[in-house]
């Protein structure tokens, strides 16, 4: 049995390579790479006959087993290095998808670490509010968090404090955040995070991950980065290699969060600082789109019947319905 890799003759693909996989009659796939050295390679799976009658061979590698093994198939190859790998077929956003990864990828993706067991700042109970908008929410499992599920008017996870939104951490894969980056979203959502007291953005991977992209310039989603941590300094964008440490970070943020929102308001009143900032903070939960599309017509403003509403008419609304406990100023 041999592993074959050859140069895919379609040139306007964005997958360079044709693999073929010793298994049954022969298994087909356009490649990304040739290897899974650094990160997985993505496979995309294509029917036998589009293997070319004369192909150009790139590596050309004897096989000492090639076993599928439910929903993957183990791959070693009869040489001393880069010798075992794993096609794995899974699914993403609905949709099947094939990933070949080495043993060193997959440790990559999944770091040996165990998350501490111990309370965030020693909370017995952590009210976190999650916005109904997050289709795969933390669940914060094993963590003492109280979940409640409501529109937030900024961000994935929000904490409140008497009545208001003091801090709030917004999530992103690696996917989600070139995509709006490079669409221009990620500077809205950056400058509602910017007004809150406390908050910051969680990346699911490593920064190393932005350098190995191919859809998009590198160099662009690294500068836009940048761009915009210099124009939001108080919205700290952190990369956490891993949702499960995604999450835990999230958790320790806003248990600290909680703890700065209690204990500023006590010391203000000693004369001991100056007003807190959680009096500026904006009112919690966020009105239906409904109810603001309707108050906007009402008031002469032009809204579109479907999708979301301009950052600018969310806050039309919220000037107009100031909260009956934001503080009266001379």
């Amino acid at each position: 049995m041999e592993l074959l890799i050859a140069r895919n003759p379609d040139e306007a693909s964005t997958l360079p390579y044709l693999l073929k996989v010793p298994l049954g009659d022969g298994l087909v796939f356009r490649a990304r790479d040739t290897w899974p050295r650094t990160t997985a390679v993505y496979l995309h799976p294509v029917w036998a006959d589009e293997w070319p009658d004369t192909p150009e061979i790139v590596e050309r590698v004897p096989v000492r087993s090639c076993v599928r093994r439910g929903a993957a198939i183990d791959l070693v190859l009869d040489r001393g290095r880069e010798n075992r790998s794993q096609i794995v077929y899974t699914t993403a956003r609905g949709r099947e998808v094939v990933f070949w990864q080495s043993p060193r990828t997959r440790k990559q993706a999944r770091p040996q670490v165990n998350t501490p067991t111990a309370r965030a700042a020693g909370l017995a109970d952590l009210p976190v509010v999650v916005d109904s908008h997050e289709r795969y929410a933390y669940t914060f499992a094993d963590k003492p968090v109280t979940v409640t599920r409501r529109a937030l008017r900024c961000g994935d996870y929000g904490l409140e404090h008497q009545g208001r939104l003091v801090a709030a951490v917004e999530r992103k894969s690696l996917a989600d955040l070139v995509a709006s980056l490079t669409s221009g979203k990620l500077k809205f959502a950056l400058a509602d995070l910017a007004a809150l007291p406390r908050a910051a953005l969680v990346v699911e991977d490593r920064y190393s991950r932005v350098y190995a992209l191919t859809r998009v310039r590198p160099a662009v989603v690294a500068d836009g980065l940048a761009e915009v941590q210099v124009a939001w300094p108080n919205v700290p964008i952190v990369f956490c290699e891993t949702r499960k440490l995604a999450e835990e970070w999230t958790y320790r943020f806003l248990a600290a969060a909680h703890v700065w929102a209690v204990g500023e308001a006590p010391a203000v009143r000693a004369g001991n600082g100056p007003t807190p900032a959680t009096t500026a903070a904006p009112v919690g939960s966020q009105p239906s789109t409904r109810q603001i599309r309707a108050w906007a017509r009402l008031n002469g403003i032009n809204v579109p019947d479907r999708g979301r509403l301009r950052p600018e008419v969310i806050q039309a609304w919220h000037d107009a319905h100031p909260s009956p406990t934001t503080p009266e100023t001379d």
